[in-house]
């Protein structure tokens, strides 16, 4: 069966109402994904009904609660907004630079223990300094990556000529959408993304499929249709060393979509989601075939056997940049953890990179 083509005439999305649909939106998926990570299919309908989870779940003691996918987004917009304010036009250096930053704020507010090591180690400003770190609900411990956590803990920036360690993990990826929004030009925000991937994941597939999620939010944010931004995204991952996972995962999610009936058990013929390539094909696939329907596309997204947050998270982001915010059930906006500090974070980099130009201005 061929997917069918949205003719709906709905108004074009401001830059605006995409960054904070994907940044809500990711939240949303990942609060869905978190109850059920690592349950099997068999158990999660064991546990929730023969549909799976169909809406929030407790995890962590409350009801929309987010995990540490949600939370090293934040702090990559952080990252992505501080570049710009402290330099301007600052190269891919300076603002991946600036992401790993954010990310010891990260890290500050999960390893505790180590607070006063963390700031000997690089001075308050990298450490310290930042809205989020004043946000007490940031300093929920969430089941943090070991990837990630041992990669900031090693006091290296890791980087893609000189990597931290060899991990495909989906951690770089999972974060990575406030990228997209930051990068007019598809080239640069292919290169960043992939730079704040490398920080933690030094394998090529850690930091590609990165790479290639943030051209496709990227061209989103310039009006592509999805698709679209799927065939250009693809275009520039192809030219890069070591793309073949990423590439190959992109095209089984696509050629998927296409077959009509989605399925848990066909999605999980991309994989379990625990890598990056896998995860960027499951949560594509799901927003293909969801179209403006967020609640099918991240039901979708959380209802398998594996990452169930990241994969949740990433069709999350990809649906809400390409409709907006208001494709997001006001049910579930409702119960999620920490949203208001979440669409603080997406005016602030709605402001940064996309200001209105008033008339007259």
């Amino acid at each position: 069966m061929k997917p069918t083509l949205d003719t709906s005439i709905s108004p074009e999305p401001s830059p605006a109402t995409r960054i904070l649909g994907a940044l809500l939106g990711g939240a949303v998926g990942d609060a869905l994904g978190a109850p059920v990570e690592f349950f099997s299919l068999d158990e999660i309908r064991r546990r929730h009904g023969p549909s799976g989870v169909t809406g929030f779940e407790k995890a962590f003691g409350r009801k929309g609660a987010i995990t540490d996918d949600t939370q090293m987004s934040l702090f990559t917009a952080e990252g992505l907004i501080l570049s710009r304010v402290r330099q301007d036009d600052a190269d891919a250096g300076l603002a991946a630079t600036a992401i790993y930053h954010a990310y010891l704020r990260w890290l500050y507010t999960q390893d505790t223990a180590r607070q006063a090591q963390l700031i000997r180690q690089h001075g308050t400003c990298a450490v310290i300094d930042g809205m989020l770190t004043t946000h007490a609900g940031l300093f929920a411990w969430r089941a943090p990556g070991q990837t990630c956590l041992s990669a900031l803990r090693s006091g290296r920036m890791g980087t893609i000529a000189q990597p931290i360690n060899a991990s495909k993990g989906c951690g770089g990826v999972m974060r990575v959408a406030p990228v997209g929004f930051a990068c007019a030009d598809v080239s640069a925000a292919f290169q960043l993304g992939c730079a704040s991937a490398a920080i933690t994941h030094g394998h090529p597939t850690g930091y590609l499929s990165a790479g290639f999620m943030a051209v496709l939010i990227a061209s989103i944010a310039g009006g592509a249709r999805l698709p679209e931004a799927v065939d250009a995204a693809r275009r520039i991952l192809a030219t890069h060393a070591g793309h073949e996972e990423s590439s190959h995962a992109v095209a089984a999610a696509v050629a998927l979509s296409r077959r009509g009936d989605p399925t848990p058990a066909t999605m999980e013929t991309l994989g379990a989601g625990w890598v990056a390539d896998e995860a960027l094909a499951m949560g594509l696939y799901a927003a293909l075939v969801a179209g403006r329907d967020f609640r099918r596309g991240v039901l979708l997204a959380v209802n398998h056997s594996g990452d169930s947050d990241s994969t949740g998270a990433i069709a999350g982001s990809i649906i809400g940049a390409c409709y907006g915010a208001d494709v997001i059930p006001s049910d579930w906006l409702a119960e999620l953890e920490l949203r208001a500090v979440i669409t603080e974070v997406a005016a602030d980099l709605a402001d940064t990179f996309h200001p209105i130009v008033k008339k007259g201005d």
